[in-house]
């Protein structure tokens, strides 16, 4: 069998998994970097996790090296071109996650509007006892919602915030076939400036950086509130604090921020502000079948056959 490298810090049971499959484990690239030449020339299967950038460099260490198995739906930490130049497959975990992010989103958006967070300080703390009912927070149903990013991901959300009577509006680079009543829009200040709520379910890399701009924010404005399940490269971070701080924005829900998980503590401690740790794909069912996935991609491909869930279509190599 063709030797497999695992990158990444992987669960007990995906690490068994990638074991039987003959995979050595590597916890980054510099662990990659210390495996011997001899070892490093017969890799022909990658299967990769984490958010470490793995570019063109990394693909030059492993010369026989025929696919990368991302762990997930994003794979912006991938030079695919780089990838696809040098003939090399590269699979990501799609459709297999889309429910968790997209219940996370909805949970995420309801518990912002109506402010769980202060209640749930209230009864810990004792303090709705002392000092009675707590102001009053806003109504989720019905709603104008926008959907920035009607992938796969973003279709589950929208279809789930229609279900709270929401009047749902979509970005996306083209019109999608969606039901009567939802509209487009082609521009994202155009989308933010027709809705009360914006939820974003980009894809990251250089082509969506900051593109929840300060003109989008300001298009939003003061009655707004942000949801972030994507990645955090696609929010302009002191655009998002100032609005925050100043009044520009009612609120964020952000489950991904940059430079995580080392944060901004001006996003991580503000009041307005309900932050949680990249736990959209975080349930057992989930996680077990993105590894899977990884895994079959890996396998079909060293074996001959198409991936079950390709990213690129790389150059035949030569």
């Amino acid at each position: 069998m063709p030797q497999i490298v695992a990158l990444g810090s992987y669960s007990d049971s995906d690490q068994a998994a990638l074991t039987a499959l003959g995979a050595v484990t590597v916890a980054s690239n510099d662990e990659l970097r210390a495996l011997s030449d001899a070892d490093r020339a017969t890799v022909e299967g990658l299967a990769f996790k984490g958010h470490q950038p793995f570019g063109a460099a990394e693909m030059a260490l492993l010369p026989a090296l025929r696919v990368i198995a991302n762990y997930g739906v994003g794979y912006d930490a991938i030079d695919v071109a780089a990838a696809t130049a040098r003939g090399i497959q590269v699979t990501n975990t799609p459709d297999v996650l889309s429910d968790d992010v997209a219940d996370l989103a909805v949970g995420m958006l309801i518990a912002q509007v109506r402010d769980f967070e202060t209640g749930i300080k209230a009864v810990r703390t004792g303090t709705w006892a002392t000092t009675g009912d707590l102001p009053l927070s806003r109504k989720m149903s019905g709603r104008r919602v926008g959907v920035l990013g009607l992938g796969r991901i973003g279709r589950e959300i929208a279809d789930r915030l229609a279900a709270f009577k929401s009047q749902i509006h979509y970005w996306s680079r083209s019109e999608k076939d969606t039901p009567a009543g939802w509209v487009w829009h082609d521009d994202p200040v155009a989308l933010a400036g027709a809705v009360d709520d914006l939820v974003i379910a980009l894809v990251g890399g250089p082509d969506t950086k900051d593109m929840v701009s300060a003109k989008v924010i300001e298009a939003l404005g003061p009655d707004g509130v942000v949801v972030n399940i994507s990645r955090g490269s696609v929010i302009d971070e002191a655009a998002l604090i100032e609005a925050l701080q100043n009044g520009g924005l009612r609120g964020a829900a952000l489950d991904v921020f940059q430079g995580e998980p080392k944060i901004d503590p001006r996003l991580a401690q503000a009041p307005n502000v309900l932050p949680l740790p990249h736990i959209g794909s975080a349930t057992v069912e989930t996680r077990a079948a993105m590894g899977e996935l990884q895994r079959r991609n890996l396998t079909e491909v060293l074996a001959g056959r198409p991936p079950i869930t390709p990213v690129n279509a790389p150059k035949a190599s030569t």
